[in-house]
């Protein structure tokens, strides 16, 4: 058979759904693993409607949600009002071939698995969940900040994610995955790796005629408004690197409980968005030489036109780009949502989101019993099955 007559192969076509609430790395990590299964892959997104029945209220709006997930560089289509429920017809009206979730389960507000019916199917297919970080404990992370003896435990110049005691959070996360019942958390369990850098890597480097962008900040609860920013410098150049300033730093400038999300769990939401190239983890506040000049030629430097703090000898950090003819202001749209912002609605309904949380650990709990149920029953299935043997 010549090669013009070998048939085409149909692409995998994968889907995930879910809330994608606050959208964090753990999400990223699951649509990677989820897009790594086959070749295009489809996001289905539920609306506030359906998972305030389910599960709550939602800290974003369904069209930020939207946003955020299509944002994500693994995505390739985003199905918005997704059925919480995942049945086989919805995976057949995409023409899907499985569908992916996390090893834990998710129920219905009666009880059921959402993917039962596509698990009977034998349509169902597992990635594994992120440890260490989840919605509800971001939102709980925000109930913290409100509390100001949490304010007075931080040391001088420390970082205040390190200065959170376990037992703080005990209330905002009632099992961990493997649904093992515990009484106490910390602020954060992301163990950074250098694989989990390369995984959310793709090694690029710019092209000798590419324009080299540079911006930075502290992308803290990563969103929409940071992703509209990312969009917009990415259109000055061909190749966007940002730097993301580490915990100490956002702490000696911002002050209060800031950053939320540790310096890694910031880096990879930045490295997860499809309009980003490369990121310095941990980069100065000052934009240096080393910055402009080292590693890349960076050509433009921009921030978005917003008041900006001094570094801490009072200094701006954009000086030395000025000085070159180098820096750019991108404005910012006023509907663009912000760290503070999400923050606020969090505080301004610490009350709704407070019975939230009670709400959604009760619901873990069940969930977790049930998976237990789960894996004890197929354990004894298999043990028989060798009986037989």
């Amino acid at each position: 058979m010549s090669a013009l007559n070998v048939p085409t192969k149909k692409p995998v076509r994968v889907w995930v759904d879910g809330c994608f609430d606050m959208m964090h790395y753990g999400h990223a990590n699951a649509l990677r693993q989820a897009k790594a299964m086959g070749d295009f892959l489809i996001v289905g997104v539920h609306s506030d409607a359906e998972i305030e029945k389910n599960k709550g209220p939602t800290v974003m709006k369904e069209d930020e949600r939207y946003a955020a997930v299509a944002a994500c560089k693994w995505v390739d289509l985003v199905v918005p009002n997704a059925p919480y429920n995942t049945t086989v017809e919805v995976l057949k009206a995409h023409d899907v071939d499985f569908c992916v979730h996390g090893d834990d389960i998710t129920t219905m507000a009666d009880g059921t698995d959402c993917y039962q019916a596509v698990k009977d199917a034998g349509l169902y297919r597992e990635c594994k969940r992120t440890e260490g970080v989840s919605t509800t404990e971001l939102v709980g992370r925000m109930l913290l900040m409100t509390r100001n003896h949490h304010k007075r435990r931080m040391s001088a110049g420390a970082s205040s994610i390190s200065s959170f005691n376990s037992e703080d959070l005990g209330s905002f996360s009632a099992s961990n995955s493997r649904g093992n019942p515990r009484q106490r958390t910390t602020i954060s369990h992301f163990l950074p790796t250098s694989k989990r850098i390369v995984q959310f890597s793709e090694g690029k480097e710019p092209k000798e005629n590419d324009r080299v962008v540079y911006v930075d900040g502290t992308f803290d609860l990563f969103h929409v408004g940071h992703i509209e920013f990312l969009k917009r410098a990415k259109e000055l150049g061909d190749f966007l690197i940002v730097g993301v300033h580490d915990d100490q730093t956002v702490n000696a400038i911002k002050g209060s409980n800031y950053p939320l999300m540790n310096l890694h769990e910031r880096a990879l939401s930045v490295l997860a968005c499809r309009y980003v190239d490369e990121v310095i983890i941990g980069a100065p506040y000052s934009v240096t030489e080393d910055i402009l000049n080292k590693e890349y030629k960076v050509q433009v430097v921009a921030h978005g036109n917003t008041s900006m703090e001094p570094d801490l000898d009072g200094n701006d950090p954009y000086k030395l780009a000025k000085q070159r003819g180098i820096y750019r202001e991108i404005e910012n749209p006023n509907s663009t949502i912000t760290t503070e912002g999400i923050i606020d609605r969090i505080i301004e309904n610490r009350l709704i989101f407070e019975e939230r949380q009670r709400r959604k650990n009760a619901k873990a709990l069940l969930e977790a019993e049930k998976e237990i149920k789960e894996k004890n029953a197929k354990a004894l299935s298999v043990g028989e099955a060798a009986k037989k043997a």
